[in-house]
C-alpha cells in the first residue's frame, strides 16, 4: 500500500502490525530515489548528479535494528550496486570514516554516532533526498527527540520524510507533522484481525511467583515443538542472571543487554540466528524490529512497562504468516500494571491464573511432557553453544572489560593498537628508528646502581679466580691478584664493556632524576665482599674517634656487671664482699660536715663545742627581765 505513494515522493506515515514487512515498505522507494553509477551508464541520470555524499538517511533506535535494516537494504539494492553503510556506536570510528570518504549512497544509523560524525565534519548530510524514521514512536519519544531535531536541522528543507512503526499514538503523529509536508497516513490492517495483536499468536498469561519463575521457564523450554525462544526482562541484571541460570541447567542460552559490549551482543545474535544458541535472554533493546526466522516461543519473564512494549515483544514470533506462542509471567506486584495493558489491548486476561512449575494446567496448555524437570537431559543438549561462535574484534570504544567482548587477538585496521611484532617490523624499515634491545639486569645496592653510588663495581672473574675473590676480607693482596685476570677480560671485551657503561650511566641518571622515597630502616652491616681494605680501615678509624656518650641508664648497667666479679672473688677467699657504694645526697653531706669538728675534738681529748642555740620569740622576751 505504501509503495505507490512513497515512489511518488509524498511524505508517508506508515503503520502496520509487527512482521508485515515494513522495512521493504520504505526500503524500496528509498533505493529508487538514489542516483548510482548504473543509472548514468543506462542514461537515466546525468553524470553531474553523482555524488559521494549520502543521498538517503534511515534513523533507527537500536544498534541491532541498524544492522538488520542495513543487511535488508544491501540485499534489495544488490542489483543496482547501491552502497549502504551502517553507522552506530560501539564500533571503531576509522572504518566508518574510511567508508564515508570512499562514497556512500544510503546511511542507516543511530542518532548518537550520526551526530558525532556530523559534528566532526566527517559526515555531510546536505545532499539527503529522503529521510526515514524507523520505529518512529520510539524515535520521537522524549529520549531521542532532541537528537532527532538536531539531525533534521542538518538536512535540506526540500526532502521526502517517511515514518514507520507498529504503534503510532496520536501525540506522536501530531509531533511528526512538524517535520513533514502534507503527509499521507497509511494504516495496514486485515479485515479478520481483531485488536492490535496478531491473530496467529497464541497468548498465555500466568500469575507466577518470582522465586519459582526460573524453574517454570526451564520446564516451558522443554515443551513439544519448541524451536528458538526469546525471553524478555525489564532489567539488565535480571537478563544476565537468567541467562547464567539456564546455562547451568543445560540450555544453550545467550544474552543481549546494554551492559554487554557491541561485539558480545552481535556474537549472541549471530549464534541465535545460526541455531548454535536456541534461547536468547534480552532486554527491550531486542524487542523492536529484530527478525529471526524460527522463533516459536516468546516469554515475558517480567511484565512489560506498557502496551506498546508488549506488542513489540510478542511480535518477535508469528512473523510473515507463521504461528507462535507468547507467554507472560505476571508477579503479584505487577498485577495492576498488567491490568492496564490488558484493558488497553482489549485482552481477556484481566485476572491471570495462579500457576506454579508443578501446576497441571501448565503442562496441558503448553504441551509439556509429563515428568519434565527443570534441568535439560544430557541427551537433548545438542546445541553448540555461544562459545562456538567467534567473537569479533570491532575496535570497540569505551569497552567494559571482559564483559565488553574485547578479543585477545591483535587488533585489525579499526582497532586502537597493533601487535608488538608489527610495530617492531615497522621500526626496522629503512629510515626508521631501530627496535630497542632489552636492557641487561644490573647489580644494585639499596635500589641504586653501584656505579652511581661510587662503590667499586664487581667484575666477573673466571672460574679459577673465584676462590681468591672469596678470600678478599682475609688477605689484602687478594683484590690485587684478582685484578689481573679481570683486566685481561676487560681488554678482550672492550666493546661490550662500553655498552655496559653507557647502560649503567643511563640507569644512574634515571635513578637520580626519579624522586626517592625515604624509608626508615635499621642499619645493616654491608657484606665484606663489597668493601676494600682502605674503606674498612677508614670506617674503623671514624668509629674509634667518635666520642661515646654515657647516660645514667648505661652507667648503672655498667656498674652491676663490674661488681659481680668482685663479689664472687670475695666469696671464694672467705672475705666479706665490698659494700655497695651509697649515693651521696644533700642532707647526708650537710650532716657529715657538722660532725667533722666534733670528731677532731674527740681525737684531741677536748670537749666538743656546743652547737649554738636558736633564739625564739619567747626566749627573746624573757631576756630583758633577767637582766633587770
Amino acid at each position: 500500500m505504501t509503495l505507490p505513494v512513497a515512489l511518488s515522493g509524498t511524505d508517508v506515515i506508515g503503520q502496520a502490525k509487527t512482521g508485515t514487512g515494513k522495512t521493504l515498505g520504505f526500503g524500496l522507494p528509498l533505493l529508487e530515489r538514489v542516483t548510482v553509477a548504473a543509472d548514468v551508464e543506462a542514461g537515466r541520470a546525468k553524470p553531474e548528479q553523482l555524488t559521494t555524499a549520502p543521498q538517503a538517511l534511515v534513523v533507527v533506535p537500536t544498534r541491532e535494528l541498524c544492522q538488520q535494516v542495513t543487511n535488508d537494504l544491501l540485499t534489495a539494492g544488490k542489483v543496482r550496486d547501491v552502497r549502504v553503510l551502517a553507522i552506530y556506536g560501539g564500533r571503531a570510528y576509522e572504518p566508518q570514516v574510511e567508508a564515508l570518504n570512499k562514497g556512500v549512497d544510503v546511511i542507516v544509523g543511530t542518532p548518537g554516532r550520526l551526530l558525532d560524525l556530523a559534528g566532526q565534519r566527517k559526515l555531510d548530510l546536505g545532499h539527503v533526498k529522503a529521510l526515514v524514521l524507523d520505529e518512529a514512536d520510539e524515535m520521537l519519544d522524549l529520549g531521542f527527540l532532541p537528537d532527532v531535531e538536531r539531525i533534521v536541522t542538518m538536512l535540506p528543507a526540500k526532502r521526502q520524510t517517511m515514518l514507520f512503526s507498529a504503534t503510532m499514538p496520536g501525540a506522536v503523529i501530531g509531533l511528526a507533522r512538524r517535520y513533514m509536508t502534507q503527509p499521507t497516513h497509511i494504516r495496514a490492517t486485515s479485515p479478520d484481525d481483531e485488536g492490535a495483536t496478531v491473530a496467529n499468536i497464541a497468548q498465555h498469561v500466568f500469575r507466577a511467583h518470582s522465586m519459582d519463575k526460573p524453574e517454570l521457564v526451564s520446564r516451558i523450554l522443554q515443551a513439544e515443538g519448541r524451536g528458538l525462544a526469546m525471553i524478555f526482562c525489564r532489567t539488565k541484571r535480571t537478563a544476565a542472571d537468567i541467562a547464567e541460570q539456564l546455562q547451568r541447567r543445560g540450555f544453550a542460552s545467550g544474552a543481549v543487554h546494554g551492559d554487554l559490549g557491541q561485539g558480545a551482543r552481535e556474537q549472541a545474535l549471530r549464534a541465535f540466528r545460526n541455531g548454535k544458541v536456541d534461547v536468547l535472554v534480552c532486554t527491550d533493546v531486542a524487542a523492536r524490529g529484530i527478525d529471526v526466522e524460527g522463533v516459536t516461543h516468546v516469554i515475558n519473564y517480567q511484565t512489560p512497562e506498557d502496551e506498546k512494549t508488549y506488542l513489540h515483544r510478542i511480535g518477535r514470533t508469528g512473523r510473515a504468516g507463521r504461528t507462535g506462542i507468547a507467554i507472560t509471567l505476571v508477579d503479584w506486584d505487577d498485577i495492576p500494571r498488567w491490568q492496564l495493558i490488558n484493558k488497553a489491548l482489549e485482552l481477556t486476561f484481566n485476572d491471570p491464573v495462579e500457576t506454579y512449575s508443578t501446576s497441571p494446567h501448565l503442562y496441558e496448555e503448553l504441551r509439556i511432557p509429563e515428568g519434565t524437570k527443570g534441568t535439560l537431559p544430557r541427551a537433548d543438549r545438542t546445541r553448540a553453544g555461544l562459545a562456538a561462535e567467534e567473537l569479533e574484534d570491532l575496535g570497540e570504544t569505551g569497552g567494559r572489560g571482559a564483559r565488553g567482548g574485547r578479543a585477545d587477538a591483535r587488533r585489525g585496521r579499526g582497532g586502537r593498537s597493533e601487535g608488538r611484532e608489527e610495530r617492531q617490523e615497522e621500526r626496522s624499515e629503512p629510515g626508521e628508528r631501530p627496535a630497542r634491545q632489552p636492557r641487561r639486569r644490573r647489580r644494585t645496592r639499596s635500589g641504586e646502581a653501584l656505579a652511581a653510588t661510587g662503590a667499586p663495581a664487581v667484575t666477573e672473574a673466571p672460574a679459577t679466580a673465584e676462590a681468591p675473590a672469596k678470600a678478599a676480607p682475609a688477605k689484602a693482596e687478594a683484590p690485587a691478584r684478582a685484578a689481573a685476570p679481570a683486566k685481561a677480560k676487560a681488554k678482550a671485551s672492550a666493546p661490550a664493556k662500553a655498552e655496559e657503561a653507557v647502560a649503567a650511566s643511563e640507569t644512574a641518571e634515571a635513578a637520580a632524576r626519579a624522586p626517592r622515597r625515604r624509608r626508615r630502616t635499621r642499619p645493616v652491616a654491608e657484606a665484606p665482599a663489597f668493601q676494600t681494605v682502605e674503606t674498612a680501615a677508614a670506617e674503623a678509624a671514624a668509629e674509634a674517634a667518635a666520642p661515646r656518650r654515657r647516660t645514667r641508664k648505661a652507667a648503672a648497667e655498667a656498674e652491676i656487671p663490674a661488681q659481680a666479679p668482685a663479689a664472687e672473688q670475695a666469696a671464694e677467699s672467705g672475705e666479706a664482699a665490698p659494700a655497695k657504694p651509697r649515693r651521696r645526697t644533700r642532707k647526708p653531706a650537710a650532716a657529715k660536715a657538722e660532725q667533722a669538728p666534733a670528731e677532731q675534738a674527740a681525737g684531741a681529748g677536748e670537749s666538743a663545742p656546743r652547737a649554738p642555740r636558736r633564739r625564739t620569740r619567747k626566749a627573746a622576751s624573757a631576756a630583758p627581765a633577767d637582766a633587770e
